[in-house]
């Protein structure tokens, strides 16, 4: 294909992409959405294991971080979960809901999810076109002009542009950041101290700190985030992951933006973790006084500790765990609390994009119109997913901000096309 026009060229075609593509074209525009993946929808077939976290049964702004809470509050309340439940069920795929509030394709087949999105798109009219990668957009006048990248050489002329290029997560799905370019090129910012950096990835423990030698293990914790003056910025409590290398699992990948964000501005910040979240270090030294015949063994380990876990918990605190409690010595006894409920963590950073599912940071929501989701510094360029600076937590928060915002891009850009 040399040349091509259209109403609306979408930049790639992910899940915002192809939502905002399908929502335009069912709008009446000619719809062309441009993609340079060999297959389309990588992130969608790898997400929840395979399964694909649809979203959330409640999902509102307090779950994302990046722009204004009232901005997201805006773009998500013009396409609810209710919205996109009944989306997906008109395209045949229920979803369920799990104990922790995501909802999945019954089926358990993220397959099906991305087949409802090609198939919503095609029986719209959108005409998907890849491997296609775009090397730049250009306005001349009215007009934007999507130039083809490689030996292949190709222009789109579109009236209207909608950029769903996603971040820099995953790039062997395809997000390389290269988005970033075409909208900087555009007039648009990034946003600022460091720009763009992963979220949603696992943490980094100094090399032979002693939990990287308790990989597999996996319990409930509460890790805690301060600054260097003491100051509470964040919390969270849910499962986490011991590694080789570090931490994982959904606690510590919602924290991972925080700390890495925070980090920035305040080298002292401390992370720290509690194996009991459901005890405080004042209730372990109440207990203590109960329990004075118990083995420090057999006392950390009724706090649900596995018990290669509690052995390591006594080792780190410089206790003899088949030691009875009541022989242990008052800095004893607060190093074990201190162990238990606030070790701080000495970690060294994050596995980086490769191991990150989403992206903090990218265009401020404040340089585009969010009821159309349109530039407010480029008319007639409009910008959805991940591309913008709204990353949310781990549970399907990330998908429905996917739907949100294209759904919300792809109607702004369709209504707008006569003015």
């Amino acid at each position: 294909m040399s040349e091509a026009r259209c109403d609306i060229a979408v930049v790639g075609a992910g899940a915002a992409g192809l939502f905002a593509a399908m929502w335009a074209a069912r709008a009446g525009a000619r719809v062309m959405a441009l993609d340079s993946a060999a297959k389309l929808g990588a992130k969608v077939l790898v997400a929840g294991g395979g399964r694909c976290n649809v979203t959330h049964f409640h999902v509102d702004e307090s779950a994302y971080a990046g722009s204004s809470p009232h901005a997201i509050k805006k773009v998500l309340r013009q396409f609810t979960v209710e919205d996109t439940v009944a989306f997906f069920r008109e395209r045949g795929v229920e979803l369920k809901r799990e104990e922790t509030g995501k909802l999945f394709p019954v089926s358990d087949d993220a397959r099906d999810v991305l087949a409802a999105l090609l198939g919503a798109a095609k029986d719209a009219g959108v005409e998907v076109v890849h491997p296609w990668r775009v090397m730049r957009v250009e306005k001349r006048e009215d007009v934007f002009f999507i130039e083809r990248e490689g030996p292949n050489a190709g222009v789109v002329e579109s009236r209207r542009v909608i950029l769903a290029t996603g971040g820099k997560s995953l790039p062997k799905t395809g997000s390389d950041g290269h988005g970033y370019e075409i909208v900087r090129s555009l007039g648009h910012t990034i946003t600022p101290h460091g720009g763009v950096f992963p979220a949603l990835v696992p943490l980094v423990l100094e090399k032979g700190h002693w939990l990287t030698s308790l990989a597999g293990i996996t319990l409930d914790t509460t890790l805690e985030l301060k600054s260097s003056s003491g100051k509470r910025l964040k919390a969270f409590t849910n499962s986490t992951l011991l590694t080789h290398v570090g931490l994982s699992g959904p606690g510590v990948l919602d924290m991972s933006r925080f700390f890495t964000a925070a980090r920035r501005e305040d080298a002292g910040t401390v992370l720290t973790i509690s194996f009991t979240p459901g005890e405080t270090a004042e209730s372990l030294r109440s207990a203590f006084e109960r329990h004075t015949q118990q083995s420090v063994l057999r006392f950390v380990s009724e706090r649900s500790l596995p018990e290669r876990l509690a052995r390591a918990v006594c080792a780190a605190a410089g206790v003899d765990a088949g030691a009875t409690v009541r022989s242990l010595t008052r800095e004893q006894r607060g190093a074990l609390v201190q162990t238990m409920t606030a070790l701080p963590l000495p970690i060294v950073g994050a596995r980086g994009w490769l191991f990150a599912e989403v992206t903090a940071g990218g265009v401020p929501l404040s340089e585009v119109h969010l009821e159309t989701m349109e530039s407010r510094v480029c008319p007639g360029l409009h910008l959805c997913g991940e591309v913008l600076d709204v990353d949310g937590r781990i549970g399907g928060f990330n998908f429905q901000w996917a739907w949100s915002s294209g759904h919300v891009a792809g109607r702004g850009a369709a209504d707008n096309l006569g003015r």
